[in-house]
C-alpha cells in the first residue's frame, strides 16, 4: 500500500541508528525544499533524546534553534548531553552536527506522570476533517501546471496528511489575509503503540504550515519567488496524551512581524476538541528585492 511505504519511510527515517551510548545517527529524506526539512531535524533530535530517558518519563517540552542548513546528501549526527537525571525531571541536551559543525541544538525535557489541577481553552469552532479537502486531492487537480517532470515528486504520497478550510489551499495566489490558519492532519496509516513515536511524528508534522501563518497579512508566499525564509527557531510542549494516527487540529496565529522576522503560535487539538500539544516558532521573513 503507497501510503503505508511513505509512512513506514518516515517511521525509518526517525528510528536513528545508534553509534555509541550517547551518539546516534540519522539520514534525511527529500520532500521538495533546498535544505533538510527542520521538523525532521526535530523529529529525529526527539528521539535520541528519548533513547536515553527511561520508559515512564515522556517528553513534555523541548526549545530547539536551527543554526545552519542541514545537506540532505550527508547523514546527521545528534549527540545527546546527559544534562540531569531528577527524582520527576530529566533534561537533555542535543547537538546535530554535520560535517563537523553544529546545524541544530535543543533541549528537552521529559516528566513522570503526575496528578494536578487541569484546565484547557476551548477548540476554536470550525468545520471537520470530513468537510475539508486533502492536500494530495487538491495537488492532483492542479497537477497539469506542474512541468512534467516534476509532476511525479509533486504527487507522490506523504505520510501527513493535511486538509485545508474549506476554499483555501496552500497553492492559491497569495492574497492579503488575517493572520491565522486552521489545518486538520494525521499520519496516513495506524502507528505501534509507542508514545515516543507519536511524540516524534507529531514534532515533524509541527514544522508544517506553522511559518506561512505570518505570511497572510503581507501577500507573500513560498512560491513568490522575492521571498526568503527559514526556522530559526521551534518550541512544542506535549500537555496530554494522544495518537498522531488521529485526526488533531493545528490553530495557529501570528501576533506579530517586524525585523524581518515573523513570530508564529500553534495549538494542536483532537478531534474531540482536547488540548494536546502546543507550539511556537520564529522565522526569517526576508523579502529579497529583484
Amino acid at each position: 500500500m503507497v501510503k503505508k511505504k511513505a509512512l513506514n519511510k518516515l517511521i525509518n527515517l526517525l528510528d536513528l541508528e545508534q553509534l555509541e551510548n550517547n551518539l546516534f545517527r540519522g539520514q534525511s529524506e527529500n520532500i521538495g525544499g533546498p535544505r533538510v526539512f527542520g521538523g525532521q531535524v526535530l523529529g529525529q533530535a526527539l528521539t535520541a533524546a528519548a533513547r536515553t530517558v527511561e520508559k515512564k518519563r515522556t517528553a513534555h517540552s523541548l526549545h530547539a534553534y536551527f543554526l545552519r542548513p542541514g545537506d540532505m546528501e550527508f547523514p546527521i549526527i545528534y549527540d545527546v548531553d546527559r544534562i540531569r537525571d531528577g527524582g520527576s525531571f530529566t533534561t537533555r541536551r542535543v547537538v546535530a552536527i554535520q560535517k563537523g559543525e553544529p546545524i541544530f541544538n535543543t533541549s528537552i525535557s521529559f516528566h513522570k506522570k503526575e496528578s494536578g489541577p487541569t484546565h484547557q481553552i476551548d477548540m476554536p469552532d470550525i468545520p471537520g476533517p470530513e468537510e475539508c479537502q486533502s492536500e494530495i486531492q487538491i495537488r492532483k487537480q492542479i497537477a497539469e501546471r506542474v512541468p512534467e517532470k516534476m509532476r511525479d515528486f509533486f504527487l507522490r504520497e506523504r505520510p501527513i496528511e493535511i486538509r485545508s478550510m474549506p476554499g483555501e489551499d496552500m497553492f492559491q495566489e497569495a492574497k492579503k489575509k488575517p493572520p491565522y490558519k486552521y489545518m486538520w492532519m494525521k499520519a496516513v496509516d495506524r502507528l505501534p503503540d509507542d508514545i515516543s513515536l507519536h511524540q516524534a511524528i507529531l514534532a515533524y508534522a509541527s514544522d508544517m504550515g506553522l511559518l506561512s501563518t505570518s505570511l497572510n497579512p503581507h501577500r507573500l508566499s513560498f512560491a513568490s519567488g522575492n521571498f526568503q525564509s527559514a526556522s530559526l527557531d521551534h518550541a512544542m510542549w506535549f500537555h496530554r496524551p494522544f495518537r498522531a494516527d488521529e485526526w488533531m487540529l493545528y490553530s495557529t496565529d501570528s501576533p506579530s512581524a517586524s525585523n524581518a522576522r515573523g513570530f508564529n503560535r500553534g495549538s494542536i487539538y483532537t478531534e474531540k476538541g482536547v488540548l494536546v500539544a502546543s507550539a511556537v516558532q520564529e522565522g526569517l521573513m526576508r523579502v529579497v528585492k529583484k
